[in-house]
């Protein structure tokens, strides 16, 4: 890997200010305005209880990760905006070597939103017993943000840097809806086999990992893997459709 230019792609990390504070601040200004208005209510899962901040923060948890792994395709679309791509491939670096930064950079972007998101769920008061919680579901959040990373990859290849606010607005929005992000789906009908095939209701059940939830089925580990490999093909070939048209 071409360490200086990991080192540049974590520097551009907090200079798009636009798309760092809607991967970051806003999934955190929304925990902590509707977390910090029902500090003390709880949330009856049917067979326990959780209290609200704790509900609330794993689920942000999950839709701020998403966010921040999306939001990597508006770097890519910034730097086709200015040229800066057609200049890498002018270099030495190798389609890899950049696929597996982006992928890093993504990463990164949403280990600190869930971070943050965690502090301010200690900060009102959340805690996991056993403390190996924690660890679970941000393992399986992980695994679950594969095929956004891949989308965000996508989408920032045939986008243009203004289109991109939207489109990650928008695509956030139906993925956290039918994910079940905003709230519970019901456990049988439509909207729950529609939410069973899309990775963000997989999303949703790695961050309820935190508040008990069992993990995934064979279902959600192959809905995750399939959309991986369908977006990851996808975005090689926008990145070499992009090459050419260079």
């Amino acid at each position: 890997m071409n360490v200086t230019y990991v080192r540049y792609e974590l520097l551009r990390l907090v200079r798009n200010k636009r798309f760092f504070i809607f991967s970051l601040i806003f999934p955190l200004a929304l925990f902590l305005t509707i977390a910090g208005s029902n500090k003390h209510q709880t949330i009856d899962l049917g067979t326990f209880t959780v209290s609200f901040p704790l509900y609330y923060m794993v689920g942000m948890a999950g839709y701020g990760a998403m966010i921040a792994a999306i939001a990597g395709g508006a770097r890519i679309a910034a730097e086709r905006s200015v040229g800066w791509n057609r200049q890498l491939r002018l270099t030495p670096l190798s389609p890899t070597t950049y696929f597996t930064t982006k992928v890093l950079t993504s990463y990164l972007m949403a280990l600190l939103s869930i971070a943050l998101l965690y502090v301010a769920g200690i900060s009102y008061g959340v805690s996991l017993h056993p403390f190996t919680r924690w660890f679970g579901m941000t393992a399986l959040i992980l695994v679950a943000l594969a095929p956004f990373v891949a989308l965000g990859v996508l989408v920032g290849h045939l986008l243009t840097v203004d289109s991109m606010g939207p489109a990650l607005g928008g695509g956030s929005a139906f993925f956290g809806f039918l994910g079940g992000q905003w709230f519970p789906l019901p456990n049988h009908g439509v909207l729950h086999y529609i939410g069973e095939a899309i990775p963000s209701y997989w999303l949703t059940q790695a961050s309820h990992v935190g508040i008990g939830g069992g993990g995934w089925s064979a279902l959600g580990w192959s809905v995750v893997a399939i959309w991986t490999l369908a977006a990851a093909a996808l975005a090689v070939w926008a990145y070499r459709r992009d090459t050419q048209r260079t």
